[in-house]
């Protein structure tokens, strides 16, 4: 599955991961097992004034054409000798990537930075099940039920006399031995969720993120605005998409026309992402 993710939503979320603080009580995202998607470029391409410095000091991985070729729009400083796209490169060594930036009409829209301790970590399986167990726990409903001895509909009354029948003594026909009788230790609605630190919830998405940008399923786009609010163009675009069956959308503010696009098509999932402190 492929992710698209918005620039602006990369500022905001790259500004919290790094500084290791929120502000909102909001969560980010619902489930890392659905997999993940696409997101939008206004959001990434200003880190602020101390957000650029930083990422100025900070070892490419990879790099983009010289400032002559791009007009001159990107930092030079920024820029490496080494080819963009290297399939020899090793992931989690916590160095920064430069991908291109595009849109739903495949327009060249410049590149961007995505920072090295979120979008290439070390690769841990076990961080991942541990998430999505998680996550599939807080979303069981636990609507189970059974009913005791007392919830059971029948009478109250001794069914024989304690001595002298010859056989068992009994109090009630609703006990669990009758047929029709209680349930005993059966469930009962409950939550199944369980906690799991905020740093490993974390490390988790950073996980995702890093396997999708080293799959080359990782998209930015400049923006989710689409010319029209028919489901025929999001249905090609993503037939266009190679080795990619499913589709995330991610982005802080989505566009309605985006949201009666994709509301008819099951492959494709929007989400609105908040940086919070449910992370």
């Amino acid at each position: 599955m492929a992710l698209s993710v918005s620039r602006r939503l990369l500022r905001s979320f790259g500004s919290v991961l790094a500084s290791g603080r929120c502000d909102s009580p909001s969560s980010l995202y619902p489930s890392l097992h659905a997999s993940l998607g696409v997101v939008s470029s206004e959001e990434f391409s200003a880190v602020s004034k101390a957000g650029s410095s930083f990422l100025a000091n900070r070892r490419l991985s990879t790099s983009i054409p010289s400032p002559e070729s791009s007009g001159g729009a990107f930092p030079s400083n920024l820029l490496s000798a080494k080819p963009v796209v290297a399939s020899e490169s090793n992931i989690g060594l916590y160095q920064d990537l430069v991908i291109p930036v595009t849109n739903f009409h495949n327009e060249d829209k410049g590149f961007t930075v995505l920072a090295g301790d979120v979008f290439d970590v070390p690769i841990r399986k076990d961080i991942i099940h541990r998430v999505v167990l998680w996550q599939l726990a807080k979303r069981q409903q636990g609507t189970h039920s059974t009913k005791t001895i007392s919830e059971v509909s029948g009478t109250g009354r001794k069914p024989w006399n304690q001595k002298g029948t010859g056989r068992a003594r009994q109090g009630s026909l609703r006990s669990p031995q009758f047929r029709g009788g209680s349930t005993m230790h059966g469930p009962k609605p409950r939550s199944h969720a369980f906690k799991l630190n905020k740093k490993v919830r974390r490390l988790g998405l950073k996980i995702a993120l890093t396997a999708r940008a080293a799959e080359g399923k990782l998209l930015i786009f400049d923006d989710f605005e689409v010319p029209t609010h028919k489901t025929k163009n999001i249905a090609n675009y993503v037939q266009q998409m190679e080795d990619s069956k499913k589709l995330l959308l991610v982005d802080g503010i989505l566009p309605e026309k985006l949201k009666l696009a994709t509301q008819n098509l099951h492959y494709v999932n929007v989400l609105p992402a908040v940086v919070s402190c449910s992370l």
